[in-house]
């Protein structure tokens, strides 16, 4: 084998070269994975996320998030939280406008009509707290729902697996299944005993 870095030629059995010390085992590593069949899967790659269906993106992200532990009901939570710190973002920044523009008009420094302008930009801040206050009621109200049917949606698969599950198990037995029966077991068999002995 040859040194990638030094170029001179080394034994195979050696993890480093004796010259100048680069590390030769993964050189044979990478060597040997270059040299094994093995095929390209495109599946793995972003190409394949582009030609999956909405119905897949969908189930591979629910099970993405399954894994991260991210449920119906931390999203809700999340978005309430959203709501919360947006709407209060809005509420400070309208309280900084009104304030700031009032400091520039009250320093007479600005014409009438731009005074009336800046005495009423506070507004801008109203949008944040709309926002918010949106993302508040929908994760109260709508969210809600969705948790809920999210639950009934796992409580139902809960039940069809142990149905399953059920099925396909045996059941205790149980003997008063079994029919009583007026006939003894050894009446038919006996019977011709008491004539055998007649026979010579």
């Amino acid at each position: 084998m040859f040194c990638p870095r030094c170029g001179s030629s080394q034994s195979e059995e050696l993890k480093f070269c004796k010259v100048c010390g680069a590390n030769l085992y993964v050189v044979q590593q990478i060597v040997s994975a270059r040299e094994s069949d093995e095929k390209f899967d495109w599946s793995k790659t972003w190409v394949a996320e582009m030609f999956l269906s909405a119905a897949e993106h969908k189930r591979r992200k629910a099970e993405i998030e399954r894994q991260r532990g991210i449920t119906p009901e931390t999203r809700r939570y999340n978005e309430i939280k959203a709501g919360v710190i947006v709407s209060s973002v809005g509420i400070a920044l309208s309280i900084f406008l009104f304030v700031f523009m009032g400091g520039l008009i009250a320093s007479g420094k600005v014409t009438p009509d731009a005074a009336e302008i800046l005495s009423r930009l506070w507004v801008t801040g109203v949008i944040p707290l709309f926002v918010g206050l949106a993302l508040i009621t929908n994760g109260v109200v709508v969210s809600k729902k969705l948790v809920e049917a999210a639950r009934r949606g796992e409580q139902v698969e809960q039940e069809r697996l142990e149905g399953i599950a059920n099925q396909s198990a045996l059941h205790a037995p149980d003997t008063n299944e079994f029919l009583s029966s007026p006939f003894s077991v050894t009446e038919q068999t006996t019977k011709h005993l008491g004539g055998s002995g007649e026979k010579r």
